[in-house]
């Protein structure tokens, strides 16, 4: 009886550790703009460097449009004075917004968003960096894992569009979220790409044209789901809330609804564990390298 019960403990723990990892593996572990807390967001030094992290599946990004009509990948629809110089590498007057919507691409590519460092991330490696085109992100991060034989990553691709800002500082939304998708399908990347916005008419207008497509829904603030998704007018594949608000009800009504719960942006690995155990699907992170287990 004594052996058996060594055993079985035996047993229980190896079972418990090989469950403990699988979840690990399952986990959708997202590079939040690459990895911005490591290199300039949303360039591709950032991403690449993300993608030296083994439990990165995804590549998290935000796009914007340019005046010629190319796809930009960038937080902001204009520079950011805190981090970026103007094409003629000169600082920006604080609380100017240089809109890129204004810009053709060839311009904005020479504008330096990466030498200044960024205040707010101490760890981040200042280096230039120029906004990318969605195109040449992808070619570089999918040469990157071809070179490397890493798995090619997802892309999660944010759509930066709000009423406040169209026909000013993007094109009007059903314009914004076409120019994407038509991008999207001319990469062919449908198939491992999930589009998401804060904005509902850009998923909305998605959801229309592209049934199959994997769309996820950000909110601030976990209010009611269902009234939100309600509001929303179909359900998503993914639901992505700030992580604070997120409970084991919020994970757990989420599956009810059969959507997946995708939190943003986690950078303590103790919360990072907690929001695991509740059994989210994946954790947004500007640091790859505090992924507990790495």
């Amino acid at each position: 009886m004594k052996n058996f019960s060594t055993f079985s403990i035996l047993l229980f723990f190896s079972v418990f550790s090989m469950a403990q990892e699988t979840n690990k593996i399952s986990i959708d572990w997202q590079g939040h703009r690459g990895a911005r807390g490591l290199a300039p967001e949303n360039s591709i030094p950032a991403f690449l460097a993300a993608l030296t992290f083994p439990y990165i599946t995804t590549l998290e990004l935000d796009v914007v449009i340019s005046a010629d009509g190319k796809v930009v990948v960038s937080h902001e629809p204009w520079l950011n004075a805190n981090i970026c110089l103007d094409s003629k590498g000169r600082e920006i007057p604080k609380n100017t917004k240089v809109n890129l919507y204004k810009m053709d691409y060839k311009e904005i590519k020479k504008c330096d968003c990466g030498s200044k460092g960024n205040k707010a991330f101490p760890e981040q490696k200042a280096v230039f960096s120029y906004k990318p085109l969605l195109r040449d992100v992808v070619k570089a991060a999918d040469d990157y894992c071809k070179a490397t034989n890493r798995q090619l990553p997802r892309f999660n691709i944010e759509i930066k569009s709000s009423p406040e800002a169209d026909a000013l500082y993007t094109p009007e939304v059903s314009v914004f979220a076409e120019i994407v998708r038509k991008e999207i399908k001319k990469l062919k990347i449908a198939s491992r790409s999930c589009i998401q916005s804060f904005d509902p008419r850009a998923i909305r207008y998605l959801n229309e044209k592209e049934k199959s497509w994997t769309l996820a829904y950000l909110v601030e603030k976990v209010e009611d789901v269902n009234l939100q998704i309600e509001k929303l007018g179909f359900k998503p594949a993914i639901y992505s809330p700030h992580f604070e608000k997120v409970n084991h009800s919020t994970v757990r009504l989420c599956h009810e609804m059969g959507m997946k719960i995708i939190p943003w942006t986690v950078n303590d690995p103790k919360q990072m564990e907690i929001l695991v155990q509740m059994g989210v699907d994946g954790i947004i992170t500007d640091y790859p390298d505090r992924i507990p287990g790495h």
